[in-house]
């Protein structure tokens, strides 16, 4: 069984500025094939930005992406996990905060992004959660 944050998140994470396009954030979404980009200030995490930002905050208000910068419409109140946090730890995190994406640090740096679905793999992998998480892609 799966422990520890560390074992399920995704490393490697994509990041952009605050005064970043929404319309490069999302091609950097794009281009690594995720759903949120961390948003950070000379290293700092100041943010994250997911698609669904960019769709309900931007573009279904009526917003140019090339105009609107990430910084207008990201969620900077972060809540945070360290990677050597257990599963556990994280789910009461997610469910306390109320959000589906957790980014993951070690000391001042952020070192992953471990989501909903990633942890629902970690619990159950008969879950339907699991499953549609574990699913390739729409293209």
């Amino acid at each position: 069984m799966v422990d520890s944050v560390a074992e399920v998140m995704s490393p490697g994470v994509s990041t952009v500025t605050a005064e970043t396009s929404l319309r490069e954030a999302a091609e950097v979404m794009r281009d690594a094939d995720v759903g949120d980009v961390v948003v950070t200030d000379r290293g700092h995490l100041r943010g994250i930005l997911t698609d669904r930002d960019i769709v309900v905050r931007c573009l279904a208000d009526g917003g140019d992406p090339d105009v609107v910068r990430v910084g207008d419409v990201c969620s900077t109140e972060m809540v945070t996990v360290p990677r050597q946090s257990s599963v556990k730890d994280a789910v009461h995190a997610m469910r306390t905060a109320t959000v589906r994406r957790l980014p993951v640090v070690e000391g001042d740096e952020v070192v992953g992004v471990v989501t909903m679905g990633d942890l629902a793999r970690a619990v159950d992998r008969n879950s339907a959660l699991a499953d549609v998480s574990a699913a390739d892609p729409n293209r």
